[in-house]
């Protein structure tokens, strides 16, 4: 190692120790809903537009907090499986709104119980009192950085 080289523990950085949750986190998710071959970010997509019928693709980018392009892939991806449509906007052409199928919301309620139990799973090593505090701080965090993201979200 050169003198100059500092030695950093990573443990000790919030940016290392919060991608490491996320990848136990999406671990876990994709252990619990595996059944139903659905990702996280596909499965925010199907919640979002449950929470907004209507809601179109630009408005759905920002509220999973995904860029408009990736979110189009999404998109195009739960189209392709039957469970999300796209309708035309009565006052403009150009935008498409997105409604859940019955299929869709059929899939949506089978995934619901699997996208809970893996929270449960995530948070199963904190006491009631921990996972408040750590889901307010983290909340915080997000908030107060959310301008800060690529992809912004709308409504932190």
């Amino acid at each position: 190692m050169s003198a100059s080289a500092a030695i950093v523990d990573l443990n000790a950085q919030p940016g290392h120790v919060i991608r490491r949750l996320h990848q136990i986190a999406v671990g876990i998710f994709l252990q619990e809903t595996a059944a139903h071959g659905i990702t996280p970010v596909q499965y925010a997509a199907l919640q979002a537009v449950a929470n907004e019928p209507g809601i179109d693709q630009r408005t759905l980018a920002s509220r999973i907090a995904q860029d408009t392009s990736t979110t189009a892939g999404v998109v195009d991806r739960l189209q392709a499986r039957g469970w999300l449509q796209r309708q035309p906007d009565a006052n403009d052409r150009r935008v498409r709104r997105l409604v859940l199928t019955p299929e869709g919301q059929v899939t949506l309620r089978a995934v619901v119980p699997a996208m809970q139990r893996a929270q449960a799973r995530i948070l199963a090593p904190l006491t009631p009192a921990e996972r408040a505090l750590f889901m307010a701080l983290l909340q915080r965090l997000v908030r107060e950085n959310n301008d800060c993201s690529r992809a912004p979200a709308a409504g932190t």
